[in-house]
């Protein structure tokens, strides 16, 4: 069933919301990453710090479609459809840069036989993305499945991977600090570059809202099960 055009006017600001959070927290994230890799000489929390800028770029470009969306008010479906589908695959493009990087990067890793440092300020970045991340990404979910929307579900996934790419970099370095493990981050990124470029091909398809579509089904046959019992049972 269509949602009401004020439903949709509202859930769409919301995700403009999301994606304009999304910007301003990896902005800050970004940097502080990037210092903290450079004054510990920690080049995987570096190229976390540029990961957070990449993820930046999407988030700003879902925030300018959502934003024209907002101010077409009556508008030509193709034209939008087309707009929207561009936009998606630059999304897809950021995806597969970001498989691009943790591949080059735990590659090179492996090769050079590094061995990760530490650093308390990038410790705290990571562990507030794992906290911070995980929410966002779950927000723009929800938005993106009441509206059937390609471009917001594209950009939840991407947030998804950056909360797996935290995870990675703040196990690595954990771990390392208890086992000497030094491979342990370079072979989780390997995984987390896998799961970018499978997103970025559904990105670039704009497959992602039919694949959560059926998930929101189940979802709502499951929702109305327990109504029925709770009916028969009353």
């Amino acid at each position: 069933m269509a949602l009401p055009a004020i439903e949709v006017e509202r859930l769409t600001r919301r995700g403009l919301r999301l994606a304009w959070f999304t910007v301003g927290y990896n902005v800050v994230e970004g940097v502080l990453a990037v210092a903290a890799g450079v004054s510990a000489g920690l080049v995987s929390l570096i190229g976390f710090g540029i990961d957070s800028g990449i993820e930046s770029l999407s988030g700003v470009l879902v925030a300018l479609r959502l934003s024209a969306r907002l101010r077409s008010g009556e508008i030509d479906a193709v034209r939008e459809e087309a707009r929207e589908r561009l936009t998606l695959r630059l999304v897809a493009v950021t995806f597969f840069l970001l498989a691009a990087y943790v591949t080059v990067d735990g590659i090179r890793s492996l090769v050079a036989a590094e061995r990760p440092d530490t650093s308390a300020l990038g410790l705290a970045v990571l562990a507030a993305s794992l906290v911070v991340m995980p929410l966002l990404a779950a927000a723009k979910r929800r938005v993106g499945l009441r509206l059937g929307d390609d471009l917001i579900l594209a950009d939840a996934a991407e947030t998804r991977i950056c909360v797996l790419l935290s995870l990675s970099t703040f196990v690595g370095l954990v771990l390392f600090a208890v086992t000497g493990a030094a491979w342990l981050d370079p072979v989780a990124g390997f995984v987390i570059a896998a799961f970018a470029v499978h997103e970025g091909i559904e990105a670039w398809h704009g497959e992602l809202a039919h694949e959560h579509e059926h998930e929101h089904e189940h979802e709502q046959e499951h929702e109305h099960e327990h109504e029925h019992e709770a009916e028969r049972s009353s």
